[in-house]
């Protein structure tokens, strides 16, 4: 037979060939059985697997695309103020300012300081500088980084 076991059974009379013909062919049933169970197990482990490798991979991708997104908008509103920048005035009048409950304060002339407080000109930070620019560039940046305008009186006109 092939099996120690099963041959020691038949030689003590206790089974007969039927019976360890039996026996041994529920046990290929039940090895075999167990071999397609696992494989599905594994298969379907494998494809939980990828399915959330895809996910990951779409989430870093997106987180991404917003970085690459926010970078862009950063170097749009430097390029934005390095053009249209105006010339502050160091001897002209002082321009006071908060930004985050500190008092800030540029020099300009005086007829600058009256477009600032009409709504003509605006102050943005750029790095650690402030710069005076339009109006019209103010709502540029604005929409870009709200952060990036200190001082705007949009209202006023």
């Amino acid at each position: 037979m092939g099996n120690p076991f099963q041959d020691q059974l038949l030689k003590a009379g206790l089974v007969n060939k039927k019976q360890a013909k039996k026996a041994k062919l529920e046990q290929h049933r039940t090895r075999k059985q167990n071999k397609e169970n696992s494989t599905a197990a594994i298969t379907n482990k494998v494809r939980e697997e990828q399915a959330a490798q895809v996910k990951r991979n779409r989430e870093l991708n997106q987180q991404h695309a917003e970085e690459k997104r926010q970078r862009e908008q950063k170097a749009q509103v430097k390029q934005l103020v390095e053009d249209s920048r105006l010339d502050q005035d160091d001897r002209g009048e002082r321009y006071n300012f908060v930004e985050r409950n500190q008092i800030k304060r540029i020099y300009v002339s005086e007829e600058m300081a009256d477009q600032l407080s009409c709504g003509q000109l605006a102050i943005v930070k750029l790095g650690d500088s402030y710069e005076v620019v339009p109006a019209k560039v103010a709502r540029q940046i604005a929409s870009r980084d709200k952060e990036a305008v200190i001082v705007f009186h949009e209202g006023k006109k």
